[in-house]
């Protein structure tokens, strides 16, 4: 699993707290691996650790509009192709936006959230200032 970072975004979390919480989250599932994707085009890291598919989830048309084109260029440039998986219905009206905006004013997130994510946004974990590595480590 990559964790990117998208510099037109305004994060809550620090990178290596997104990676933490990513690890956090998906500890108890074998096979799965977590890193920064680094600076540079998603195609290129895929092709860099040899990967033949991304895993996308779209929660509207919309989203899928969005993402069509950048997955066409990904093929294009690398080869890799891309699946999209439809979010559950109970979550296709969540956004990160809409998440940050209800925690911000007092409401409870902890059904739309992993664990590891609402202990960041309670406070419980404090925030982690450690550098994060410009090239992610090797496989």
């Amino acid at each position: 699993m990559a964790v990117s970072t998208n510099y037109a975004k305004k994060y809550r979390f620090t990178l290596n707290e997104r990676l933490e919480m990513a690890r956090t989250t998906f500890s108890a599932l074998s096979g799965i691996v977590v890193e920064p994707m680094g600076e540079g085009l998603l195609s290129d890291y895929c092709h860099a650790r040899g990967v033949s598919a991304i895993v996308k989830g779209l929660r509207s048309s919309s989203d899928f509009d969005y993402e069509l084109p950048m997955a066409t260029m990904n093929r294009q440039l690398s080869g890799v192709e891309t699946v999209f998986l439809p979010g559950d219905s109970r979550y296709l009206h969540l956004s990160s936006t809409l998440i940050k905006e209800v925690h911000s004013l007092g409401g409870d997130v902890a059904d739309f959230v992993p664990r590891a994510v609402l202990r960041r946004l309670q406070g419980d974990v404090g925030p982690d200032t450690r550098p994060v590595p410009l090239i992610p480590p090797s496989l």
